[in-house]
């Protein structure tokens, strides 16, 4: 099977996603990120459901339903802390911690599958642990707050990533499936703790464009999957947040610490090495 397939879909994916999620954490920086989450969560659902309506998409077997609905609810509350960490100020420290984790997890399930990861992987996981470690080096509680919550984050996509392997094949509905399933847990929270009356228009029209966004790069993390590996669909697409930081950087004028900045490099080299 070529690569080309998957590579392209892959990188499409970082491309889409980084840009999302800049939107969604610059949109939480004005509003609670629970209802930017839900928000983002309705555009993407909205979407889909024209998408599936005009290519007709078959249905799912049950198994599939239940895989794609359990990585869209790990992938809703994911979004929704990441948004968070992302409003801080920080998107530099939290974007990277995400992604290492959200490839790390994955991968390594692949590993234990597949066979054995070799010396290429083996000094990614050096660098990806180099690089949290610097990231993570901090007395301020802001940032310790802030990495917690990557760390959720990722630990939730990587659950995304793992579920919507397990579903099987079918993109467009298997992306509704879990993008019905992130809207409705992201909708209970948002109601639960009464965050409904926070909405403002401007955040909003950023979310929504999040939501389209985040809604292209899941599709195309789809067929990168289930074009090739697992491990290197999910590399390839979490080099997003290179993508997220460069925006970060130039349009907010984020700053980083001589060891944060290190940490953020050995963290982004890792991911291409960890895939072998």
């Amino acid at each position: 099977m070529s690569s080309l397939p998957s590579t392209g879909f892959g990188l499409s994916t970082s491309l889409a996603w980084g840009t999302s999620n800049f939107l969604g954490g610059f949109a939480s920086q004005r509003a609670n990120p629970f209802l930017l989450a839900t928000i983002s969560n309705f555009s993407g659902l909205s979407s889909l459901l024209v998408l599936a309506a005009v290519l007709r998409a078959p249905g799912l077997s049950i198994h599939g339903q239940i895989w794609s609905l359990l990585a869209g609810a790990a992938g809703g509350c994911a979004l929704a802390i990441l948004y968070g960490s992302l409003s801080s100020g920080h998107m530099g420290m939290a974007s990277p911690v995400v992604a290492v984790l959200s490839v790390g997890i994955p991968a390594i399930v692949t590993i234990v599958r597949l066979g054995s990861p070799g010396l290429p992987r083996l000094l990614g996981f050096a660098l990806a642990i180099l690089g949290v470690s610097l990231i993570g080096k901090t007395e301020d509680k802001t940032e310790k707050k802030v990495l917690g919550m990557a760390v959720l984050a990722g630990c939730g996509f990587a659950a995304y990533s793992l579920a919507i392997k397990q579903a099987g094949p079918g993109s467009a509905i298997l992306e509704l499936n879990s993008r019905f399933a992130a809207f409705f847990i992201t909708a209970v929270v948002t109601l639960w703790r009464k965050k409904v009356r926070h909405f403002q228009v401007s955040p909003s029209l950023w979310a929504t464009t999040a939501g389209w966004l985040d809604v292209a790069g899941s599709l195309a993390f789809i067929g990168a999957s289930q074009t090739g590996r697992l491990d290197t669909a999910v590399v390839l697409a979490s080099l997003y947040p290179a993508v997220t930081v460069s925006l970060a950087v130039v349009l907010l004028k984020e700053r980083l610490t001589i060891s944060k900045a290190v940490g953020v490099c050995a963290a982004l080299a890792a991911l291409p090495l960890i895939v072998g």
